[in-house]
């Protein structure tokens, strides 16, 4: 349909003339309009309308047949209903428009109307059932009209030509008979119905859509059901997309739909082995089973019957077992892509011997994020056309090979997060046309170096950081390459304790880590340019200008001195923590040159701040993550604190602060940790935590002078595995509620009921910030963070509570420490 729009840039071309009354209907319908953008210009009284722009006329009778209107946003006003007079109407566009109205029912009078498209035309309310009535339609597309909610499907039970039905983005969620009114368009053969609310299936005992070639109905609300069996036996269908449907099950072990070319079925729930039916399908280009974390089982040899495979998407699923050797018999493989499974065997068993269709198409390969096993091999060799190659994030272990460099094609290379050890071969210098190395975290050492880079004048990331590797090269060196991403952390750079003077060749840089690698001296001004700097655990000090530069800042663990620098709007991560800035925060946070910062994490923990925490945390409201912990910042928590509605993390401990914990804080209801311990705050435990704060983790406030008793509220937090009241002034019984802490009841995981590594920073943002909490064990004062998620405790000693321990407490059985010592 691409070509028809066209049309309407160039008109119609035709000598013959109008019809006066067709004319007159649009210049009624101009009239009514409003056209900002003058998409009508060209309609003008005393020229032909079949010259008009947007305007198709029959070159035998003069009829107006097409109307071609996609306006990108231009028209609006109503639609005059002058348009009826078009009666051999059969093309209308009005897409892209802002008419702001509802549909006109007198479109559904069209009776010659074989093309509509209505999509993101700002028309609201319901549609108008008797679009059914346009019998001779063959195209219809309502896409992008979220705000309308369709009640019933039944008026498109009169389209029996249709062919193509768009209506992505409609509400469709109350049209629960929706399969059996589609079920009733012998022609569709293309239905897309992607992200419609759609939450219910039915079975079809009967197929009447046999000419359906394509189906899209990803991103929709199908939890708790499995994937209708009545797709696998459309004999027809050669694109399948139910991608992100939460679809649970099995995969149907019997289909008919030998046609397809493209296959997704990634981001649901399903529970199955990959079905024989698949390497049945000779025209298969494309398979997507990703984000499928309850997929297991094995990837079949009968792969190898995939002839026309393009793309192989299997990541992040449970597939187990060896790739089958037979994957070499792939011959238009373009993708292939089985990141994040737990495939196991060495991978020279499965690549080894690459036929040569193979080697002359493939041109991705990725095994990221894997749990493979075995040796990297000198096959490498063999893949003399492979463009691109991913096995990060695997347990890949080994050397890698020295014939890399033959790999000559090769762009992107990325080994990073296995178990690596040994050299980097110099034969790396070799691949001209390498645009990214990624080699970060693994267990590389030896020396790099000038010869490492001799031909990559095409090289533009090179990610290194987390190895055992010594940078040598001479001190005039010129690189070849000019880097956007360097990455050189826990790097020996060969020059002492100085940055290396080459990197002033590489002003084009937009990420730079030389974290961990000794260097000291005061930074480059340059540096303070770089949108993402990594700086920490050096020697580095003096002054930090006003950060205007770089939106990822990371100076940790430095010798930084002297007030904190002003911050403007754009920066969005800033840890300045364990340095030596000192003084008040006033400044810092008040006098700012924007109304709204928009940062989201800031970390100033274990320097040597001083006075009262102002009250203008107005500005601060994008924060997520705020550490002022160990410091020497006094007096009460301001109320303004309370505003930081975002917040996940709140870090005050080991401070001065002194009062109650403020009311105002109740409006952080995201909260998943607090810790205040460490401070002179007084009152009673706010009831509100428990009422207010249902997301909370982590519950941190011991070493207070916190009094009066432990309220019942505090037992809503269901979520809650840490809880420290320690060495506070608190009286009463332990509540017996404490069995609600069903977080401490269930077996504890790195990962979270999302998908994602529960406070762990790294997984939200830019991979620094990693949530700790420090408690006391045994006598012994411990620091958890990679394992917070695992840990579970109740720490209530040194107060003066009475009474029983509750038996409820033996119900805690993921609890790991319990510490009621020290009270009455």
């Amino acid at each position: 349909m691409a070509s028809l729009k066209l049309s309407y840039c160039i008109g119609n071309s035709s000598n013959i003339s109008c019809h006066e009354i067709e004319k007159q209907a649009l210049l009624s319908f101009k009239k009514s309009l409003e056209d900002p953008e003058n998409l009508l210009s060209s309609w003008k009284a005393k020229v032909n309308c079949c010259k008009w722009k947007g305007i198709i006329c029959s070159n035998l009778t003069g009829h107006v047949l097409e109307l071609h209107l996609n306006g990108r946003g231009s028209l609006q006003g109503k639609i005059n209903p002058s348009l009826l007079n078009l009666k051999y109407l059969r093309y209308l566009d009005l897409s892209q428009n802002e008419f702001e109205e509802t549909i006109p029912s007198f479109i559904g009078s069209f009776k010659s109307l074989e093309y509509l498209d209505l999509s993101n035309s700002g028309f609201y309310g319901i549609i108008p059932h008797n679009l059914g009535n346009l019998s001779n339609l063959l195209t219809l597309i309502l896409e992008d009209m979220e705000s309308r909610v369709v009640d019933s499907l039944e008026w498109l039970s009169g389209l029996s030509k249709l062919e193509h039905l768009n209506m992505n983005h409609v509400n469709l969620n109350r049209a629960t008979n929706w399969e059996q009114v589609i079920n009733k368009l012998p022609s569709l053969i293309q239905l897309h119905l992607n992200s419609c609310h759609l939450n219910y299936t039915s079975p079809l005992d009967f197929i009447n859509i046999t000419s359906l070639a394509i189906l899209d109905l990803s991103e929709n609300d199908f939890e708790s059901f499995a994937i209708p069996r009545w797709i696998f036996r459309l004999e027809k269908l050669t694109f399948l997309n139910l991608n992100a449907n939460s679809f649970e099950g099995p995969i149907p072990a019997i289909s008919n739909t030998t046609k397809l070319q493209l296959i997704d079925l990634s981001r649901n729930n399903i529970n199955s082995t990959i079905p024989d039916w698949f390497y049945l399908c000779q025209d298969l280009e494309y398979i997507s089973l990703s984000f499928n974390y309850q997929i297991h089982g094995s990837i079949s040899n009968s792969i190898a019957n995939l002839t026309s495979l393009k793309t192989l998407d299997l990541s992040r699923n449970d597939i187990s077992g060896k790739i089958p050797r037979e994957i070499s018999n792939l011959c238009k493989m373009q993708t292939l892509d089985l990141s994040a499974n737990k495939l196991t065997g060495e991978i020279s068993d499965s690549f080894g011997n690459m036929s040569d269709c193979f080697l002359g198409t493939l041109n991705f390969l990725n095994l990221r994020e894997n749990q493979l096993s075995g040796h990297l091999t000198n096959q490498f060799g063999e893949f003399k056309s492979l463009q691109s190659l991913e096995l990060s994030k695997n347990s890949l272990s080994g050397v890698i090979p020295n014939n890399i460099g033959n790999l000559s094609s090769l762009e992107y290379l990325s080994l990073g997060n296995n178990q690596l050890i040994g050299n980097l071969p110099e034969s790396v210098g070799q691949l001209f046309n390498m645009t990214s190395l990624v080699i970060e975290d693994n267990k590389l050492e030896g020396v790099v170096t000038e010869n490492h880079f001799a031909n990559l004048s095409k090289l533009s990331d090179l990610s290194a950081s987390g190895n055992h590797l010594t940078l040598n090269v001479s001190p005039n060196w010129n690189p070849p390459f000019k880097l956007q991403r360097l990455g050189l952390g826990s790097w020996n750079l060969g020059s002492g304790t100085q940055i290396p003077s080459w990197l002033e060749t590489q002003k084009n840089i937009g990420e730079l880590d030389l974290s961990s690698t000794g260097i000291s001296g005061n930074v480059p001004s340059w540096f303070w340019e770089i949108g993402t700097l990594e700086l920490s655990h050096n020697q580095l000090r003096g002054k930090i200008p006003d950060i205007s530069g770089p939106s990822f800042l990371y100076l940790s663990s430095n010798q930084f001195s002297g007030s904190l620098p002003r911050v403007v709007d754009n920066v969005i991560e800033l840890d300045l923590s364990n340095n030596r800035f000192s003084g008040g925060m006033s400044l810092f946070l008040c006098n700012t040159t924007s109304m709204i910062i928009t940062m989201e994490i800031l970390d100033l923990e274990g320097n040597q701040l001083t006075g009262e925490l102002p009250d203008c945390w107005m500005k601060w409201r994008s924060l997520k993550m705020l550490n002022l912990g160990n410091n020497m910042l006094s007096g009460s928590i301001p109320n303004s604190i309370g505003l930081l509605v975002h917040l996940l993390s709140l870090n005050l401990y080991n401070n001065r602060f002194s009062g109650q914990i403020p009311l105002s804080m109740q409006n952080c209801t995201r909260l998943l940790k607090i810790d205040f311990g460490g401070n002179d705050l007084d009152g009673n435990i706010p009831t509100w935590m428990g009422t207010n704060l249902g997301n909370l983790r982590i519950l941190i406030l011991r070493s207070n002078k916190l009094s009066g008793e432990i309220a019942l509220d505090i037992c809503r937090l269901k979520s809650l595995q840490i809880l420290d009241l320690s060495d506070n002034m608190v009286s009463g019984i332990i509540p017996r509620c404490v069995n609600n802490f069903t977080a401490m009841t269930t077996k504890r995981s790195l990962v979270d009921q999302y998908g994602e590594r529960t406070l762990d920073y790294s997984d939200y943002y830019r991979g620094v910030f990693l949530e700790s909490a420090s408690m006391v064990t045994k006598g012994r004062q411990l620091l958890y963070d990679t394992i917070l998620p695992l840990v579970t405790n109740i720490d209530l000693s040194q107060n003066n509570l009475s009474g029983d321990i509750p038996k409820e407490l033996t119900s805690l059985v993921e609890l790991r420490s319990l510490n009621v010592s020290g009270d009455t």
